[in-house]
């Protein structure tokens, strides 16, 4: 079946984020590895990195990923800001190889003032780059997107191009979000359409390549091209999509993590789990379990 859990802080130290979906109950963890809203990293240090290790053996969760930060952008046309935000995606997968993660969740880029071409090019070289610079073996993982504005990364058709202008695209995967799927025009509610779409998904870029998905419902219609997530069956998509998902075999091996509204904020000391988060998840296994 597959493996639920949800992103946590990382609030006082990579490993409380362990104790956090501990608490919760969750069986596979996001996490960001550093402030997502800031290029400067503070140095994770060998005691922090061996806590993170024997937390995750203790608890048995896994898989782990770590989300990067939203700052980067490799479809930059600004050449200055293209080359900080490799630096900064190479700097975050040499973290997620010292934590020993499964994957790096990535939003591809927005193109700007530079036509979508050029983006899709800058991206694929940027990828390129940052993996050049790796020693490790995490994966990357492209993030599908909800299209606001002008972000790359909504059409199955741009992730595919993404990857195969890539030389080596061997450690490169997929996410899909259940909320960016709806807003990008992908029907995933309807039977017909939920079809349609993982036919379209194996097609373009195959299911070998799908490494994780967020379970997210969506505050915005199909097609509004807007990223706003909601809880689990508050949203336009209802229970349905997710109950397919959760009983879909092709996707049983896969870990499925929410990234929906938590209840507020974070006490750097607070392990305990959040509400909203217990909610959502035991609200996905009665879907997993039960059916």
């Amino acid at each position: 079946m597959p493996r639920l859990g949800a992103h946590m802080s990382i609030s006082g130290g990579v490993s409380r984020a362990i104790d956090r979906a501990e608490a919760t109950g969750c069986e596979a963890l996001q996490i960001f590895t550093k402030s997502s809203n800031q290029w400067r990293a503070r140095l994770l240090g060998d005691t922090e990195i061996k806590a993170f290790h024997q937390r995750a053996a203790e608890t048995g969760i896994s898989p782990i990923v770590s989300h990067a930060s939203y700052l980067i952008n490799l479809a930059a046309p600004d050449p200055v800001l293209r080359e900080r935000s490799i630096a900064a995606l190479a700097e975050e997968l040499q973290r997620a190889d010292m934590l020993g993660l499964a994957g790096l969740v990535l939003h591809p880029g927005a193109h700007t003032t530079g036509t979508e071409t050029e983006g899709l090019e800058w991206i694929s070289n940027g990828i390129a780059e940052a993996q050049a610079r790796q020693s490790g073996a995490t994966l990357l993982l492209l993030e599908h997107t909800a299209g606001q504005g002008p972000m790359l990364g909504h059409r199955f058709e741009q992730l595919q191009e993404m990857i195969a202008r890539l030389d080596d695209s061997s450690r490169v995967g997929v996410c899909l979000d259940t909320c960016h799927l709806v807003a990008a025009g992908y029907d995933i509610v309807s039977a017909d359409g939920y079809r349609q779409v993982f036919e379209e998904f194996e097609r373009l870029i195959g299911f070998d390549r799908l490494k994780v998905f967020h379970l997210n419902d969506s505050k915005k219609p199909l097609g509004s091209r807007v990223d706003r997530h909601e809880s689990i069956g508050r949203g336009c998509l209802g229970t349905t999509p997710f109950l397919r998902l959760l009983q879909d075999e092709r996707f049983a091996s896969l870990p499925m993590l929410l990234e929906t509204p938590k209840t507020g904020p974070l006490r750097t000391s607070d392990i305990s789990a959040d509400p909203m988060d217990l909610k959502n998840l035991a609200l996905l296994r009665a879907l997993r379990d039960g059916g």
